[in-house]
């Protein structure tokens, strides 16, 4: 470990602004001396003792609850206290400022502080060290985060099923496979003399398939794991009018944008996170796209394009009352044309026809026809953007993932692909074919952190919040 690692820390563990109960949290090595100085007695291992905390001058600063974690049993592996008092703001930073003051305060009998080096957390310092110190698997690790900041329920259950090993369990027994197969390869490259194919007799194609099997339905699920973390951008687009804002208040259940008649009405992006089916769509309405002499409209409509080019889904709107218009099928045509320009040609396109009540007996369209005022079609159109998002498992089955895991899934695959090429081949090159399982293997260990450069620990666990 660095040697930051080997510091003790402390920080608010708790979220910052007013609330019924604050922690703050120490963890290190040998914290008893500072337990023993903040709380005036030892405690109890793993049992919460009311009491009061006090500054040096033994004034009270709050009364609340401490627990004591001695080492292994703890979260970081480390000792660990939390002192759990009201959660007013002052109250923890004056806790916590008690804390540090109390380490470097030195003990009558050795003249040493009570806790050298005591210093505050980085970012996900504390999750760090549980990963560090074998307590948590760098997948697991960073399903703490993800389940902090699940914005949907099934989100939260998945990240929950992660953070119990349920990911890590299937890395685990695919990385068990992959050396077994590794070790056959390794035979056949240490006893050329052998007359043994310890290849052919150990079934290593059947065995490579299997693994190719394996690794595409963990790849699948790890994908939707994906798609509950991340969600899709969703962009609401079209000309004035069309019934841009008022899709994206029937499909948030609330009135977050501006309807009127008045063409040009929104001028900026506005945007709100919904869930289907627990897969969060990040909708985005925006300006109504068109010429425009007015300033502060074409800085809209430029931020609309925008978005339209950062998607991950289009929805072009088309106003079913107007459909029929010469000039309005023109300008629709101008928009489809610019939006080859602008999207992406792997990002989808839906076409929605709005305003379906008003119409009736309006011939049939491609694409979805719907009525924001009457909820006709949402649920087609719901059920069409999880197409689009590519969603197929039902949420109880699902473990969060994060793209950086379905990168390192597709990476096995692709040296798994050239290792039954090798196999396959008139004269296959063992010692090639031993280095590709290799490669697939250590893309494998940089899920769970078996294997792992420093740098990319340090973008894993900056992105935590202080305290965890």
């Amino acid at each position: 470990m660095l040697a930051r690692h080997h510091d003790p820390i402390a920080a608010i563990a708790t979220a910052p602004g007013r609330g019924a109960v604050g922690i703050v949290r120490v963890s290190g090595k040998g914290l008893g001396a500072l337990v023993e100085l903040l709380c005036g007695r030892a405690l109890r291992p793993r049992e919460a003792t009311y009491l009061p905390f006090c500054d040096a001058a033994g004034q009270a600063i709050d009364q609340g609850l401490a627990l004591f974690f001695p080492a292994p049993h703890s979260y970081t592996g480390e000792d660990v206290l939390e002192l759990q008092a009201h959660g007013g703001p002052v109250v923890l930073q004056l806790l916590l400022a008690r804390c540090l003051e109390a380490a470097a305060q030195t003990d009558p009998h050795t003249g040493a502080p009570r806790l050298a080096g005591l210093r505050l957390a980085q970012p996900g310092e504390f999750t760090e060290r549980a990963f560090l110190n074998d307590k948590l698997d760098l997948a697991q690790a960073e399903a703490v985060a993800d389940l902090i900041d699940a914005s949907t329920s099934a989100a939260a259950r998945s990240a929950a099923r992660s953070l119990a090993g349920a990911f890590s369990q299937e890395v685990h027994a695919l990385r068990d496979a992959l050396v077994h197969l590794r070790m056959l390869v390794e035979a056949t490259l240490d006893f050329p003399e052998e007359e043994i194919d310890f290849l052919r007799s150990s079934d290593a194609a059947g065995q490579l398939e299997n693994l190719q099997r394996q690794l595409a339905l963990l790849a699948q699920r790890a994908q939707q794991g994906a798609l509950l973390r991340e969600g899709i951008k969703v962009v609401i687009a079209g000309q004035p009018n069309a019934g841009k804002s008022s899709l994206l208040n029937a499909l948030a259940g609330a009135e977050l944008a501006i309807v009127t008649p008045i063409a040009g009405t929104t001028r900026d992006k506005v945007q709100q996170t919904i869930q289907i089916e627990g897969v969060p769509l990040h909708v985005i309405d925006t300006a109504g796209l068109r010429e425009s002499e007015d300033e502060v409209e074409r800085i809209g409509i430029a931020r609309a394009w925008e978005a339209i080019a950062e998607a991950d889904a289009v929805l072009f709107l088309h106003d079913l009352t107007r459909s029929d218009a010469i000039e309005y099928i023109a300008d629709d045509a101008v928009i489809a044309s610019a939006m080859a320009r602008f999207k992406p040609k792997s990002v989808p396109l839906l076409d929605v026809w709005t305003k379906s009540d008003c119409v009736p007996d309006a011939a049939p369209r491609a694409g979805v026809v719907l009525s924001s005022r009457t909820g006709q079609g949402l649920d087609a159109l719901r059920q069409r953007l999880l197409a689009v998002a590519g969603w197929q498992s039902a949420p109880d089955g699902v473990f969060i993932a994060r793209a950086r895991h379905v990168q390192a899934l597709a990476a096995v695959g692709t040296h798994l692909d050239a290792a039954v090429a090798q196999l396959q081949s008139a004269s296959p090159a063992l010692d090639l074919l031993a280095e590709e399982l290799r490669l697939a293997q250590n893309a494998l260990n940089a899920i769970t952190g078996a294997f792992g450069a420093d740098d990319l620990l340090g973008v894993i666990f900056s992105n935590f919040c202080i305290g965890k």
